[in-house]
């Protein structure tokens, strides 16, 4: 099983996700005919996952800084 990839976390990183430790999704450069193909995997143990959804989550909802040009959380 591959280690957890957020921060220096050496646990086995049993939660699959797209979302990169910074929060982000990461295209992986090829040409993809769906969402499965087009993003890069990350593996996270259970706290390190549920840390970076509540950060996430955390910027998501923060009402500064956003107008009609709001580049969305996800933006590569």
């Amino acid at each position: 099983m591959k280690s957890c990839d957020y921060g220096d976390c050496s646990k086995n990183g049993v939660n699959i996700s797209r979302l990169s430790p910074e929060g982000f999704l990461v295209a992986t450069g090829n040409k993809a005919y769906s969402f499965r193909e087009a993003y890069k995997r990350f593996h996270y143990c259970e706290s390190c996952h549920e840390l970076l959804m509540k950060n996430v989550w955390n910027r998501v909802r923060k009402k500064e800084d956003k107008d009609d040009d709001h580049v969305a959380p996800t933006a590569i």
